[in-house]
């Protein structure tokens, strides 16, 4: 496996970051595309909406409650700038896991981004996300997926087969959920969000409206869940209060796919 990651090195961009207004945001390649950013002063917060919304899941539990988030597993597919890997570990408080293709990426994580070393609760593995997600070990044990798999030209992503997102849904657990950054303003969205819900039955994802740059994440349930309106209410004031993430609006901008 480490051979086959090595021979894969060498045809990936390079890394390389950039700083504006207080952010540092994370580019591959020589393209102006980011992959990924955080605030100086703030680096475990969520900065970009569609990374805030990559967090929706979170609406399906018991958030008032730092035993049930512990007890979590969050997984993210492609780390980016890692800002949602540390907002799992470090604000959540969950058990999380990282896979990253691109060795470079996860090094400038370390060293520009403040992603902390691993321990109990964090682990960053340097691997392939499809791989990963195929390995029979793996099933069954996700709470909460995010998949962000883009490459430097960011034209779609880089995993996007019926196959992938079966495999997907196997790792969840019975009440697991699965979120999938897309751009909603390519060609090729309309036939992700097909795959998705041939992978996950039509009746099991939902969809947020596109943020302003385009960007569409999905979320898909292993099997179907409701949540009543009170306690909807309820977590958004959590969400908001302990992370001021905008949930109450999420309410209103996601709806079945």
């Amino acid at each position: 496996m480490s051979d086959l990651l090595n021979d894969i090195q060498s045809d990936l961009p390079s890394v390389s970051c950039s700083e504006g207004d207080g952010l540092r945001f994370l580019h591959l390649g020589d393209t102006p595309w980011v992959q990924g950013c955080m605030r100086l002063r703030r680096p475990y917060t969520l900065e970009l909406d569609y990374v805030q919304r990559m967090m929706a899941w979170l609406l399906w539990h018991d958030v008032g409650d730092p035993q049930h988030l512990r007890s979590l597993h969050a997984v993210q597919l492609g780390l980016g700038a890692a800002a949602l890997t540390k907002f799992c570990s470090r604000q959540v408080g969950c058990k999380t896991t990282a896979v990253e293709i691109n060795e470079q990426v996860i090094a400038a994580c370390r060293l520009w981004f403040a992603l902390p070393p691993d321990d109990a609760q964090l682990q960053v593995l340097w691997g392939d996300a499809n791989e990963w997600v195929h390995y029979p070990d793996h099933a069954q044990t996700v709470d909460a997926l995010m998949v962000d798999l883009y490459d430097q030209e960011a034209q779609g992503p880089v995993l996007d087969s019926v196959d992938f997102y079966s495999a997907c849904r196997q790792v969840l657990r019975d009440e697991g959920i699965t979120t999938i950054n897309l751009f909603g303003h390519t060609q090729g969205y309309a036939q992700s969000l097909a795959r998705i819900k041939l992978a996950f039955g039509k009746h099991n994802v939902l969809a947020f409206k596109p943020t302003r740059e385009g960007n569409v994440v999905v979320l898909a349930m292993r099997q179907a869940r409701n949540v009543d309106a009170a306690t909807l209410t309820l977590r958004c004031d959590v969400l908001k209060k302990n992370w001021k993430l905008p949930a109450a609006q999420w309410l209103s901008l996601l709806k079945p796919a």
